[in-house]
């Protein structure tokens, strides 16, 4: 299946690649490849778009601070059924109302709603929202099962308001730099992928009230979880669907518990190999029990690699790629034996400025980019970076991932159901 992605990958695939670098050449003009490399789509002061989030458990207080960054977006109320979590996040939020169900919330005067409550809920409360008229932005993964992503689509269709998925990387203004020079000939043909996300920290939050325990702990019920392949690796998957304009076509996995032995059953490190239509190979894996290099991916093209680490990116050239004119201006770091150059997202002016090196990294996180866009969109009556319909096909296949590695036998990824 190919997206709206695929299509435009397609369109800029009939210009001249070679030509359309060394038109840059000998100015930093490069270092923004094509218009969609600027900065994320961002809201005017004067939107004064009045939002809601559901769910106030750790990400959604990561909600909470992001959108406190984003001019022209007021938080005016906030809903969690645990009364404990909602204090807290009030406690966060000045002015903002507090409602212990979503019926409450969507009846209340706002423009929109960010839904971060644990995954297998999200159908029904973005369904809620999507159809009291809220303009609607859902976290991902965006379900657990391929019939609520179906379902999600369906109600995404059915009602006239913006809805956005959070899949991150396609608002981030480094991802968006270095996916216009992987569509040219500085990475040319693909070779391969691998990613990770490493962290230490047991996903369990520790209760004294066992139903309260299995609320703040559903990451670890295999009745619902998706585990690490699909919470995690789906986010960073989407990297690859969006780059690519191409989905695997099946997944081998393995998973197993390395550190928290605490009677859980759903493995703390996995490994996993997403095995696409040509050939090529994606290998990702996931682990609680270390935290080293974080979080990133790489593609590894016949003439360069471009690591992408979400505040940074770098391009690897190899040796007997062709130079091109804008290298010269490039800045540059050095790991172990290989010299990256740095992929600074707005180049041209920062180095008019003479602030170059200051435009290493980015000032705030993927969220905040994801979710000043999803804002933008409602100002402007736009869509957002990330639909509804391309959120539930990289779940899908976060999802198949995680069946691999349950099961330890490869898995077919079918993304018929979805459209």
């Amino acid at each position: 299946m190919r997206d709206d992605a695929s299509a435009e990958q397609g369109q800029a695939g009939g210009i001249d690649r070679r030509g359309f670098l060394s038109a840059a050449a000998g100015s930093l003009a490069a270092m923004a490849v094509l218009p969609e490399l600027g900065l994320a789509n961002m809201p005017s002061a004067r939107a004064g778009i009045r939002v809601g989030v559901v769910g106030a458990g750790r990400h959604g207080r990561q909600v909470l601070a992001e959108l406190s960054k984003i001019a022209g977006a007021e938080v005016v109320g906030l809903c969690d059924i645990d009364e404990r979590r909602l204090s807290s996040g009030l406690r966060r939020t000045a002015g903002a109302t507090g409602y212990a169900s979503v019926d409450e919330l969507v009846a209340a005067d706002l423009d929109a709603v960010v839904v971060a409550t644990p995954t297998q809920t999200h159908l029904e409360v973005a369904s809620k929202c999507m159809a009291a008229g809220k303009h609607t932005y859902v976290e991902t993964p965006l379900a657990h099962t391929l019939e609520d992503c179906a379902r999600m689509i369906e109600a995404s269709q059915a009602n006239d308001v913006i809805t956005a998925g959070g899949f991150q990387g396609r608002c981030n203004p480094v991802y968006k730099l270095a996916r216009g020079f992987y569509r040219t000939d500085s990475v040319r043909d693909l070779v391969s992928i691998r990613a990770q996300r490493n962290s230490n920290e047991t996903w369990r939050t520790p209760s004294n009230d066992p139903a309260r325990e299995k609320l703040l702990n559903w990451k670890l019920d295999p009745e619902v979880s998706i585990g690490l392949a699909g919470e995690w690796g789906s986010q960073q998957f989407d990297v690859v669907h969006w780059y690519t304009g191409e989905y695997p076509t099946r997944v081998r996995g393995h998973g197993s518990i390395r550190k928290h032995t605490d009677g859980r059953t759903i493995a703390d490190t996995i490994a996993t190999d997403l095995i696409f239509a040509d050939g090529a190979c994606m290998q990702y894996m996931a682990t609680l029990a270390n935290s080293y290099q974080d979080m990133h991916e790489v593609f590894f093209g016949t003439n360069a690699a471009i690591k992408l680490a979400w505040s940074h990116g770098w391009l690897f050239k190899e040796a007997d790629a062709p130079t091109q004119g804008w290298e010269v201006y490039a800045n540059r770091e050095i790991f172990h034996k290989d010299e990256g150059i740095t992929l600074i997202a707005d180049a041209t002016q920062l180095a008019s400025q003479g602030k170059l090196q200051s435009g290493v990294g980015l000032p705030y996180t993927s969220l905040y980019y994801a979710l000043a866009d999803f804002v933008a969109s409602i100002e402007e009556g736009t869509t957002p970076a990330c639909s509804i319909a391309e959120a539930a096909r990289g779940t899908a296949v976060g999802i198949a991932a995680n069946e691999a590695v349950v099961s330890g036998r490869e898995v077919e990824v079918d993304l018929s159901a979805l459209g």
